[in-house]
């Protein structure tokens, strides 16, 4: 499935490098799931950058003989990558991200051990205290996941 143009294919705005995603989500590992966000419009669009790599924990028993991404984890990917650039901005420095619910996922494709996801995330409604996001992981140009977020903010 060919769907690469919903990457943007421009510079980004802004670049939030792994260190400083640790100073803007309280993830950690093993549970920190993205590497690098790229800001494409602020508190709107960004891609995350997760490089998948074989010594991650969950391959140990998701499956000990053909190693898979669990699909939940893909999922947390896009929900780190989109908390990253909400969280960011000054105005949310004392807040906190919460899952309040996901719909519509479909997983399309396996996410294997050496592979790059791209997990492009757009924010489509924000109002004070819930928002949500529209979200696609990618490996290459095939899209492996795609969902809608909703987040709640305490």
């Amino acid at each position: 499935m060919k769907n690469i143009e919903n990457i943007p294919q421009r510079a980004p705005l802004r670049i939030i490098e792994s260190q400083e995603i640790l100073e803007i989500i309280p993830h950690r590992y093993p549970f920190l799931l993205i590497d690098k966000v790229e800001i494409y419009e602020e508190n709107k669009l960004a891609v995350g950058i997760k490089c998948v790599s074989a010594n991650e924990l969950f391959f140990h028993g998701h499956f000990p003989n053909k190693p898979v991404m669990p699909g939940v984890l893909i999922l947390e990917s896009m929900a780190q990558t989109a908390a990253a650039m909400i969280m960011g901005l000054e105005e949310m420095k004392e807040r906190f991200a919460y899952f309040a619910g996901i719909k519509n996922a479909k997983f399309r494709r396996q996410v294997l051990p050496g592979e790059v996801m791209k997990l492009r995330v757009e924010i489509t409604a924000f109002k004070r205290q819930i928002g949500k996001v529209k979200g696609i992981a990618f490996v290459g140009d095939e899209i492996c996941a795609e969902a809608q977020l909703i987040f709640a903010l305490d």
